[in-house]
């Protein structure tokens, strides 16, 4: 197998996630419509873990049909809000608005693992967590989005937890991998039994 492990995502925090993790694995991002499938699911009135199963499929799915010798994980993570699902923040102005629907209330994290084998899923998991954002002042809400527009651009939710974010919340409740978008353990544990890294 010249590449055990493909992960088809072109985000750098799951990347360095397997990376500290010690497993080797090369990076190939899947071409795919992301919104019009989302749109899509979300017309048949598909649940969100499924919404975020189905787009880590179609990611994995996509390059592996490219490699079929290898193991390829996509991955996928969306944001439970009372039944809304939010996507990225387009613009500061989206991120702020984002931020002030998830204030003071309680919204969820799905984050989905798919690993594909010549072309179909051999391997699936969809991780949840449960978060409670605090009280912040609409001041506090502005200036953060200014000061790290350039990173919550890329995030559900305009939030990174592993930056200035983790202080817009009062409780957190599941696996800390799951926010950062990768359900890390249970991919490991499928990796192990497969002998892509060492039991």
């Amino acid at each position: 197998m010249a590449h055990p492990l493909i992960l088809a995502s072109s985000s750098t925090i799951r990347a360095q996630l397997l990376r500290q993790a010690a497993v080797t694995f090369v990076v190939e991002p899947a071409r795919v419509d992301e919104d019009m499938v989302r749109d899509a699911l979300l017309a048949e009135q598909a649940p969100p873990r499924d919404i975020a199963d189905a787009l880590a499929e179609l990611k994995a799915r996509k390059v592996s049909e490219k490699h079929p010798d290898a193991l390829v994980l996509g991955c996928d993570q969306v944001l439970d809000h009372r039944g809304a699902l939010f996507s990225k923040p387009q613009t500061p102005g989206e991120a702020t608005e984002q931020l002030h629907a998830l204030r003071n209330d309680r919204h969820m994290l799905l984050s989905a693992a798919v690993i594909c084998e010549a072309g179909r899923p051999v391997w699936r998991h969809v991780g949840q967590v449960r978060l409670q954002m605090r009280d912040a002042s609409d001041e506090y809400l502005s200036g953060y989005v200014t000061r790290n527009w350039d990173s919550i651009q890329h995030a559900v939710g305009a939030y990174k937890l592993e930056e200035e974010g983790v202080r817009l919340f009062s409780g957190i409740e599941g696996d800390y991998f799951n926010v950062l978008g990768l359900p890390l353990v249970h991919v490991l544990s499928y990796l192990t039994l497969r002998g892509v890294i060492e039991r």
